[in-house]
C-alpha cells in the first residue's frame, strides 16, 4: 500500500527548474547540440566517466555546451550494489568534474556493475533487507565523500534474484535508509511492468514524490508482447508518453531528460520529442499543477 507521502504530489528538491527539458550529451550529437537554436533544451546530461580528462575538440565542445546549458551527470560505474570495494579514486575524479562544470544534479544507477572487475552491464540488486542495508550504506558513503545529495535511478531488469520484497518496496527502503533522492526512469517502469506483470501507475503512485528530482524517458525494443528490452535506441512510444503524462498529473512537473544512446535520427526528430515533453509539462501545469 502506498503511503500518504508517496501518493501526494510533493515538491522535489531538484536543483533544476521543474519544467526543464534536457537531452543526453553524446559525442555523435556534439555538432547538432552546438548548433541547436536557443529554447530547444534547458539542460544536458552526460556520464562523467566518458568525459573526465577529455581534451582536444571534444573537450572544447563540452566546455562550450556546459557554458550554455546546465550540465547534469548520470554515472555508470560506481556499482552501488556491489560487494566490491567502492572506487574512491573514481569518486574523487567525479567530484572534481562536478565542481569544474558546476553540475547541479548527480545521479547513479540503483544496480551493480562490478565484481573482480567491471562487468559492463547494469545488473539488478537482490531485493532483500540485507541488500537494502548494504546499498544504502554505500550511497551514504558516496554522499559523504561528495559532500552533496545524489539521486539513484530505478533500472530495468529481466531477472529478480532471491526476491524477499518487490521492486517498489526495495526502492523505497533504499531511499529512506540512505536519505537520497530518486531519478525516476519512466521508460524503465513501463519495461519492468510489462516484463514482470505489475501495474506501472501503481508503482509510480507508491514512490515518495518529494524525493523525485528528475525524470528520464527513452525508447526500447519490443522483443515480444511480454518482453521489452531497454535500449535507448529508438523513439519513445505512445504508451510511454501516456505514462509520462500521468506521472506529471500525479507528482507535478519535474525536469525531464530524453535519452538516446545510438541509432541517432536526424536532430529534427529529437527536437520533436523534446517538444512533446514540453507540451506534456505545459498541459500538466495548465491543469493546475506546480
Amino acid at each position: 500500500m502506498a503511503s500518504t507521502n508517496a501518493t501526494a504530489r510533493g515538491s522535489a528538491r531538484s536543483p533544476l527548474p521543474a519544467a526543464a527539458v534536457g537531452l543526453g550529451l553524446r559525442r555523435a550529437l556534439l555538432q547538432e547540440l552546438r548548433q541547436a537554436p536557443a529554447g530547444d533544451l534547458d539542460f544536458l546530461e552526460c556520464a562523467p566517466e566518458n568525459w573526465i580528462g577529455v581534451g582536444g575538440p571534444a573537450g572544447d565542445a563540452l566546455a562550450e555546451l556546459a557554458a550554455r546549458h546546465p550540465l547534469s551527470c548520470h554515472g555508470l560505474s560506481l556499482s552501488l550494489g556491489s560487494t566490491a570495494p567502492l572506487d574512491t579514486h573514481l569518486l574523487d575524479q567525479v567530484a572534481r568534474f562536478l565542481d569544474q562544470y558546476n553540475v547541479p544534479l548527480y545521479s547513479e544507477h540503483l544496480s551493480y556493475c562490478s565484481d573482480d572487475g567491471h562487468l559492463y552491464d547494469l545488473l539488478p540488486i537482490p531485493f532483500t533487507d540485507e541488500a537494502v542495508r548494504h546499498t544504502a550504506a554505500r550511497i551514504a558513503r558516496v554522499q559523504d565523500r561528495l559532500g552533496r545529495r545524489i539521486a539513484v535511478e530505478n533500472v530495468s531488469y529481466y531477472l529478480a534474484p532471491q526476491p524477499a520484497m518487490d521492486e517498489l518496496a526495495f526502492t523505497n527502503a533504499v531511499l529512506a535508509e540512505a536519505d537520497c533522492d530518486l531519478l525516476l526512469d519512466v521508460n524503465n517502469v513501463y519495461v519492468n511492468a510489462c516484463n514482470h506483470g505489475y501495474d506501472a501507475d501503481a508503482f509510480i503512485a507508491g514512490l515518495p514524490a518529494a524525493r523525485i528530482v528528475c525524470l528520464h524517458v527513452a525508447g526500447h525494443l519490443d522483443e515480444a508482447d511480454d518482453l521489452k528490452i531497454d535500449t535507448h535506441g529508438s523513439a519513445v512510444i505512445d504508451p510511454v508518453w501516456a505514462l509520462l503524462a500521468r506521472t506529471y498529473a500525479r507528482i507535478g512537473a519535474r525536469p525531464t531528460l530524453l535519452e538516446r544512446d545510438f541509432n541517432f535520427p536526424p536532430y529534427a526528430e529529437l527536437r520533436g520529442e523534446l517538444h512533446t515533453i514540453r507540451t506534456l509539462i505545459a498541459a500538466a501545469n495548465g491543469a493546475g499543477h506546480d
